[in-house]
């Protein structure tokens, strides 16, 4: 009895360790779920094309740089492939502004400025802490990544919501070779 009581106990307490884990949604993730649910647009975002230096946990895109995690295998393989870097984060940054922005007096004073794209200038940031956000991802040729931002010239970390999407991928694809042929199709940003 004592044997048979052992095992049973033993079967249920490693039950859970053998089952698949899922991520469940934190409570910072509901804007991103309602977002893509409600206001989701796919477009389709450029490579960069010129030459991209890796010195040690920075990467260097013309004259702007990133830096990163070096034990953050996903935001450096994401670097590295150049699918995100400093002058997509601007012009995202400039179009979110033009095309999101309601307040009208803002746009006005901003238009009234000799460059006012500067203000939006992404340099010297860091990216950190990536990861995949398997409960946004239905299709095995769509992943959604988290990425978390320090920009110095704001107090607050932002969250980079970002799409990838590899026409060749296959169920069950290892991420780093998922980012290899991959393009951007999503960006989210919001404060966190």
């Amino acid at each position: 009895m004592k044997l048979l009581y052992t095992a049973s106990l033993t079967i249920l307490l490693s039950a859970s360790v053998f089952a698949q884990k899922t991520e469940k949604p934190g409570s910072k993730d509901k804007a991103a779920i309602e977002h893509f649910k409600n206001d989701y647009k796919k477009k389709n975002y450029k490579k960069f094309n010129g030459n991209i230096v890796v010195k040690d946990n920075q990467m260097l895109f013309e004259d702007k740089v990133i830096f990163y995690d070096k034990s953050d295998k996903i935001t450096k393989a994401i670097l590295q492939e150049g699918l995100i870097y400093p002058q997509l984060l601007t012009e995202f940054l400039v179009d979110k502004f033009e095309n999101e922005d309601s307040d009208r007096t803002q746009k006005r004073f901003a238009k009234l400025q000799k460059n006012w794209k500067i203000a939006f200038d992404v340099n010297n940031i860091k990216l950190y802490n990536a990861s995949e956000l398997v409960f946004l991802s239905n299709d095995e040729k769509v992943k959604r990544f988290k990425i978390l931002c320090k920009d110095p010239k704001f107090p607050n970390t932002m969250v980079y919501y970002i799409e990838l999407t590899n026409k060749n991928a296959v169920k069950d694809m290892p991420v780093q070779d998922f980012i290899k042929d991959s393009k951007v199709t999503h960006i989210f940003q919001k404060t966190e």
